[in-house]
C-alpha cells in the first residue's frame, strides 16, 4: 500500500486497493441474491423427482455466484465512470473512489462473468445446449443494466431485471437442470423469490433516491417516489409468506415452515415503514437476504 501526505491534509491516504476494499465492491450483503434460487430450484426439483443433483447444484450456484458478482463489479465500473458514484449513502466504490483503474474493475466484472459463463457451458451440455443461449442473455443483461450508452438500471427497469434473472430464470433454470422440465412449484418459488430479491434491489435505490435523482439516474424508486416504493417494498418483501400458504396448501403442508422468516422480514421492514432514510436503510439490504435465503433453505427441506 503506498501513502501520500499533502499540506492540508496530513493524514496517510490510501492508494491502492486492499483485498478487503475487492471484497466490499463485490458486496457480499447480495450473495443470498444469487444462492436463494438456486436453492429453491433444487426444492422444486426434489418435489417434482423426489431428489436432486449435487453437482448440478453446485455447477448452477456458481453460475449464479459468479454473475452476481460480475454484475456488482460492472455497476462499480459503470457507475463510477459516469459520476453518479461521486456522492452516495451506501458502502465506498473502488471505481468512485479512485482505489482502482476503472479499466480493472471493468475486467474484474468481465472475468466473474467468464467464470459465469464456463460453469454455464459446463451445465448446459449436460442438460440442454440451448440453455448456453439462456446464460448469454444473463450476461448480456447483468452488463447492460448500469453499462453502455443507454443502461436499463437507469430507466427503471433494475427491479425487473432481478425479477428475471435473479427468480424466473435462476430457479426455474436449476430445476429444469435437474428435471428437464418445470413445475407448478418452481413457479411459485421463483415468483417469491424474485420478487423478494427485487426487494432488496428496490430497498438500495430508496436509499439513494435524493442523489440518484441529482445525477440522473431515474430508478424505479425515483418514479415512484419514497411513499410508492415502501409500499412496493411490502408487497415484493412479503410474497414469500404467501407463497408458503400457497405450497403448503397444495404441495405439502410442510412448506409452511418458510413462514419462519417471518421475524427477519419484520425486522427489515420496520425502517421501511419508519420512513428511514439514508444510511439507516442499510439494514434492509441484508435482513430481508437473510429471510431471502432462509425461506429458500426451509421450503426446500420441507419439499424434500
Amino acid at each position: 500500500m503506498t501513502a501520500a501526505r499533502d499540506n492540508n491534509n496530513p493524514q496517510p491516504q490510501k492508494q491502492t486497493a486492499t483485498l478487503s476494499d475487492w471484497f466490499q465492491a463485490a458486496r457480499p450483503h447480495t450473495w443470498a441474491n444469487a444462492f436463494a434460487p438456486v436453492i429453491a430450484g433444487v426444492g422444486a426439483a426434489a418435489w417434482s423427482i423426489g431428489g436432486a443433483n449435487w453437482w448440478k447444484a453446485i455447477l448452477a450456484a456458481v453460475v449464479a455466484w459468479a454473475l452476481i458478482v460480475g454484475v456488482n463489479f460492472a455497476n462499480d465500473y459503470s457507475d463510477g465512470i459516469r459520476g453518479t458514484d461521486d456522492d452516495r449513502t451506501g458502502p465506498m466504490r473502488i471505481t468512485a473512489s479512485g482505489l482502482v483503474a476503472p479499466q480493472t474493475v471493468k475486467k474484474a466484472a468481465f472475468g466473474a462473468f467468464g467464470v459465469a459463463g464456463i460453469a454455464g457451458v459446463a451445465l448446459s451440455l449436460t442438460s440442454a445446449w440451448w440453455l448456453i443461449l439462456v446464460g448469454l442473455v444473463c450476461i448480456i443483461g447483468a452488463w447492460f443494466y448500469t453499462g453502455g450508452k443507454n443502461p436499463y438500471g437507469y430507466r427503471g427497469l433494475g427491479e425487473v431485471a432481478v425479477f428475471i434473472f435473479f427468480g424466473l430464470v435462476a430457479v426455474l433454470g436449476t430445476e429444469f437442470t435437474q428435471t428437464g422440465r418445470i413445475s407448478w412449484v418452481g413457479v411459485v418459488m421463483a415468483v417469491a423469490v424474485g420478487a423478494i430479491s427485487s426487494s432488496v434491489n428496490l430497498a438500495n435505490n430508496l436509499r439513494d433516491i435524493p442523489t440518484d435523482r441529482e445525477a440522473g439516474k431515474i430508478t424505479l424508486a425515483v418514479r415512484l417516489g419514497d411513499s410508492g416504493t415502501r409500499r412496493l417494498w411490502f408487497l415484493l418483501a412479503f410474497t414469500p409468506i404467501a407463497a408458503s400458504v400457497v405450497l403448503a396448501v397444495w404441495a405439502d403442508v410442510l412448506a409452511i415452515l418458510g413462514v419462519a422468516a417471518l421475524p427477519f422480514l419484520v425486522t427489515a421492514a420496520r425502517p421501511i415503514a419508519a420512513k428511514a432514510q439514508g444510511v439507516a436503510l442499510i439494514p434492509v439490504l441484508g435482513m430481508a437476504g437473510r429471510a431471502m435465503l432462509l425461506w429458500s433453505v426451509l421450503t426446500t427441506v420441507a419439499l424434500f
